[in-house]
């Protein structure tokens, strides 16, 4: 099985079969080069100033950023790429009734550093969820050019489908070969890493990531880009890291205030001045009781 490329014009249908089957796919060409600039110029203070990883995991020639919500509004346009979203939305329906936001870093693999291990991104969970539900989407937005040599991700077409102890074949690992502006796409339980860079070049790439809103975030959206940062962002995008409630009764909160001064048991949509519902459509005891089952 080899790692399959779609193009921007492929469906949203087109997509999900190639993940349920393969776990990956790259859509090529997704991203125009004058955003790549932007995005570029916005992100290189921060990974100048960043260290390098302290582990063989993390890469110790690798530089990693996040809180990109709060630092990049190029990365807030990745975010809700349309194409991207219906994808989403239509591969992880069957576990969840909405997703959120996940995990935001940008990536810079620098020359000499190894090959992260493979592994399988629902790991940050532990064992505890079961292998048939799906936890995420995943994407990797290739903001340099991705080559075999300059660490390109390695990913393990089908290995999502495989028992946990199977070792893949040094001819089932595959390099995210792929031009700026493309974006990898894969799930939570397909095997994977970065590549060696054996060049003489850092190369970046932006990882955004989604998972069902009933899930603990891997980065913690709430501090990384908190109220007084999210009021200034697209109402759509607050929603989806989480400034909105994931279900009937799910992220509610209440003002921290006196006796009778506001509201209580209402959505995170409240602190941005935005129409306060105390609760979602009424549902009977009979459907609460049902969605529990």
């Amino acid at each position: 099985m080899s790692l399959l490329h779609l193009s921007v014009n492929d469906s949203s249908e087109a997509i999900s079969e190639v993940l349920e089957t393969s776990g990956a796919v790259i859509l090529d060409d997704a991203g125009s080069s004058e955003a790549l600039g932007e995005l570029r110029r916005e992100l290189t203070p921060y990974l100048e100033a960043a260290r390098p990883g302290g582990d063989e995991f993390g890469g110790f020639s690798t530089r990693r950023v996040g809180a990109l919500m709060a630092r990049s509004a190029v990365c807030r346009g990745l975010a809700l790429d349309a194409r991207v979203l219906a994808a989403c939305d239509l591969y992880l329906k069957p576990y969840c009734d909405g997703y959120q936001l996940h995990f935001t870093q940008a990536v810079q693999i620098g020359p000499g550093q190894g090959a992260q291990p493979l592994h399988r991104d629902r790991g940050v969970w532990g064992k505890y969820l079961n292998r048939s539900i799906e936890t995420q989407f995943s994407t990797i937005w290739a903001v340099d050019e991705f080559t075999a040599d300059n660490g390109a991700t390695r990913v393990v077409p089908g290995s999502h489908l495989w028992e946990a102890s199977r070792e893949p074949e040094p001819g089932e690992i595959f390099a995210a070969v792929m031009r700026p502006g493309s974006v990898l796409l894969y799930n939570g339980s397909v095997l994977h890493g970065g590549g060696a860079n054996r060049g003489d070049t850092s190369r970046l790439g932006v990882l955004l990531h989604y998972c069902p809103s009933w899930l603990r975030q891997e980065e913690n959206q709430y501090l990384s880009c908190p109220p007084s940062v999210a009021r200034d962002l697209a109402p759509e995008l607050r929603a989806l890291m989480g400034y909105s409630k994931g279900g009937y009764v799910l992220g509610f909160f209440s003002p921290p205030v006196g006796p009778g001064e506001g509201p209580e048991l209402v959505s995170p949509e409240m602190l941005f001045g935005e129409p306060v519902s105390p609760a979602e459509p009424a549902r009977t005891a009979a459907e609460v009781i049902d969605s529990s089952k």
